[in-house]
């Protein structure tokens, strides 16, 4: 069977591994690498390996960040008496595209999920709770997507939370999201109403 080239083969497959792309999209992409300039390809190349390089975790949100803290956190004009939990990175920057919301964030790094093992431990939920009792908001946010895994994880938060001393009142995103849905694809008038229409968990 006749195949690519052993770069062009190695490089289609890498490709195959990122989130949506196919075979084809795979294909097309290392094509159109391979016909550029290559100034183009080594300006790519080095934005990859900088990632990994110069990108950290926000020590206080867990935010990506290039420094200790992240923008938010080092903004002193951010409301202090809320912290709006999500699940990715991705999913603050659709929030704060939303320009809805001028608080605080907390990025738990993914959401809790029997089937790929995901355990509380395995996200910055902990941290999360020793930030409610320093910081003592008057609200925490649950921005978690409405799937399974999301819906638990923001019951497992509230659980734990119900359970502080002097616990803030908690609310969750729903109005205008679809059950299933990544919040991360929402569109920013979405998302507004999510915020603007959030309800109060009850245990």
């Amino acid at each position: 069977m006749l195949r690519y080239a052993a770069p062009l083969q190695k490089l289609i497959g890498e490709l195959e591994r990122l989130p949506g792309i196919g075979p084809k999209t795979a294909q097309r992409l290392a094509f159109f690498l391979l016909d550029s300039a290559d100034e183009q390809v080594e300006q790519l190349g080095e934005a990859v390996l900088n990632l990994k390089a110069q990108i950290t975790r926000c020590r206080q949100c867990h935010n990506y960040a290039e420094a200790e803290l992240c923008p938010i956190c080092e903004d002193p004009g951010r409301v202090q008496t809320a912290i709006c939990v999500v699940e990715r990175a991705s999913d603050l920057m659709a929030l704060e595209r939303s320009g809805e919301y001028r608080g605080l964030y907390h990025v738990l790094g993914g959401a809790l999920s029997p089937v790929a093992d995901v355990t509380p431990s395995d996200l910055f939920i902990s941290h999360l709770i020793e930030r409610i009792g320093q910081l003592q908001p008057e609200e925490v946010i649950i921005a978690t997507s409405p799937t399974v895994e999301g819906d638990a994880t923001g019951e497992y938060i509230r659980d734990l939370i119900s359970r502080l001393d002097n616990p803030p009142q908690v609310t969750r995103i729903a109005l205008g999201l679809p059950v299933g849905g990544d919040l991360d694809y929402a569109d920013q008038v979405t998302v507004a109403r999510a915020l603007r229409g959030r309800a109060t968990m009850e245990g």
